[in-house]
């Protein structure tokens, strides 16, 4: 599977109040730069209702939120960095809510595409060095340069 990684698609040090403002924000970006349709707006909050993508981790937290592959265009990630973390819901234990500062969203147009992504980014939520170099990435370029890294 090919995932074409671009700095368009790369916001450090967002500031956003909740998990669903950056659920939208991302979502919006996917979707005014032509990678998923408009639906894909809706369907990723209402997808983080059901199944929250907060993962447990230590901390800078990290949270996944993808959507139905078919409201997707073309298959790529955006990932955003949090000025202040906010809660999401547990993968594990959806009554728990976890700070989470780094938000990777999927938008994976294959049908099994989506498992075999999850299966590289479990190596960032890994690895905590990683995760503290994306928060202080100093630039898109650079944490894109992690990103792209840690998929590869």
């Amino acid at each position: 599977m090919e995932v074409v990684l671009h700095e368009e698609l790369v916001f450090r040090n967002i500031a956003v109040k909740n998990s669903e403002e950056a659920l939208i924000f991302l979502a919006e970006n996917l979707y005014q730069k032509g990678y998923v349709q408009k639906e894909y707006i809706q369907a990723i909050q209402e997808r983080e209702k059901e199944y929250p993508t907060g993962l447990p981790s230590s901390e800078p937290g990290i949270a996944i939120p993808h959507a139905n592959f078919e409201l997707v265009k073309k298959t790529t990630l955006a990932i955003a960095t949090i000025e202040n973390p906010v809660l999401f819901n547990n993968m594990e234990n959806n009554q728990e809510q976890l700070p989470v500062q780094i938000i990777i969203m999927m938008a994976i147009g294959e049908p099994h595409g989506q498992v075999e992504m999850l299966q590289k980014i479990v190596s960032i939520i890994q690895d905590e060095p990683l995760r503290k170099e994306m928060i202080q990435a100093v630039s898109d370029v650079e944490l894109l340069r992690l990103l792209k890294k840690a998929i590869a």
